[in-house]
């Protein structure tokens, strides 16, 4: 298992006010993906812990596009990794955001 972890600074902090949400499941070729506003507005921070190891360098540049195009600011990002392709983990990101985002509590 290999744990990684990502600080970026995002351009605005995540809309909503929820302080909460998970998405996905932890499965073959999925994974989860728990985010919670705990940070200061512009901070984010993604955890990864994945079984799938050497691939340090792909996460890296997924979350570094997925903070460019959503910027997260203020959330704290962990994902626990079933093996998920990069097309899987940017869309459950984006979903994660989304639902923090909305008005519901």
């Amino acid at each position: 298992m290999e744990t990684l972890t990502y600080r970026h600074t995002a351009a605005r902090r995540a809309g909503g006010a929820r302080p909460m949400a998970i998405v996905g499941v932890v499965a073959s070729g999925n994974l989860e993906v728990l985010v919670e506003r705990v940070l200061p507005d512009t901070d984010c921070q993604v955890e990864i812990s994945t079984p799938a190891t050497g691939f340090a360098e792909v996460w890296e540049a997924v979350i570094a596009d997925f903070v460019e195009r959503r910027s997260p600011g203020g959330l704290r990002l962990s994902i626990n990794d079933g093996g998920a392709r990069a097309d899987t983990v940017s869309l459950r990101l984006a979903q994660a955001v989304r639902l923090i985002e909305e008005d519901g509590r």
